[in-house]
């Protein structure tokens, strides 16, 4: 099926970077939360990031003025219902995203497919609350959205090879790269890997092995890394990094998916990263 309509649903960090790629990439697209002070806030980041691309001279001031003409904000999801996908990248709990799916399956039209931003939870479980489980997928962007390639396409048992087909070419035509994950395995593949190495830079700052600056500076200069490891926490989000690591704790055993001591007391203390203005790094000045 030709998606031509998108939805986003949660309009937090990852889902107005979300919001602004498909629109960018000329799709209709809807934005919805229950917050609307949400939705006001991620057009005023998105408009503040495509100025930043026109002044560096990345986009014209057409192709800014194009991107948020694609853009309507709703706060009712029956003024979306005809979408073609929708997205869903609210918290990380997965009760609280069947609830969304359970009500997205009762408002969109029949044929519409239902996607999870979720970097860690399984597929099977999600798409089991809807009536549509094969047009339930996993499209896994990577934060921050506008920037990042990535995209990790997750079936879950149910999936079907039109709905996996159909989610790899819209990550294709918002100039993606999307990576089929070919099981419905705990942490996916990136999460998996890259969330011990993440946990044990944090271990390091701990132990006071290196500063914050000098681990992301080793990175960069030594792996090649855009971004250092730190800012990467800071940027996923320091709880969303914490659930993930304790949800796979949870589901795969062992010790290397146990979270390190300063994470969990940085989460406990309000320090979430990027999203809350402070995290390893401080950006409330910024």
């Amino acid at each position: 099926m030709a998606i031509k309509k998108v939805l986003v649903v949660g309009l937090g960090l990852m889902g107005r970077g979300i919001l602004q790629v498909c629109a960018q990439a000329g799709f209709e697209t809807y934005g919805y939360d229950v917050s609307k002070e949400a939705g006001e806030k991620a057009m005023g980041y998105i408009g503040t990031s495509l100025a930043g691309r026109v002044a560096k001279g990345k986009i014209t001031e057409e192709a800014k003025t194009n991107t948020l003409k694609n853009i309507q904000i709703v706060s009712d999801l029956q003024a979306a219902a005809n979408v073609d996908l929708a997205i869903e990248a609210v918290f990380e709990n997965i009760k609280v995203k069947q609830d969304v799916f359970r009500t997205l399956d009762a408002a969109l039209q029949p044929d519409a497919i239902i996607a999870s931003n979720t970097s860690a939870l399984p597929a099977t479980p999600l798409a089991s609350v809807t009536k549509r489980p094969d047009k339930f997928i996993i499209i896994h962007f990577h934060q921050p959205p506008t920037v990042m390639r990535l995209i990790e396409v997750v079936r879950a048992i149910q999936t079907s090879d039109e709905t996996a087909a159909a989610a790899m070419d819209f990550c294709k035509a918002i100039d993606k790269d999307p990576v089929e994950i070919k099981v419905d395995c705990p942490g996916f593949l990136t999460n998996r890997t890259m969330v011990p190495l993440l946990n044990e830079v944090i271990c390091c700052i701990y132990e006071g092995v290196a500063t914050k600056e000098d681990i992301d500076l080793a990175y960069k200069s030594g792996f090649n890394w855009p971004m250092g490891p730190v800012q990467l926490c800071d940027f996923i989000g320091l709880d969303t990094l914490l659930h993930i690591m304790e949800d796979l704790h949870h589901r795969r055993g062992g010790d290397k998916f146990i979270p390190c001591p300063l994470l969990s007391n940085m989460v406990a203390a309000g320090y979430l990263g990027h999203k809350s203005g402070k995290g390893f790094y401080d950006y409330s000045k910024k």
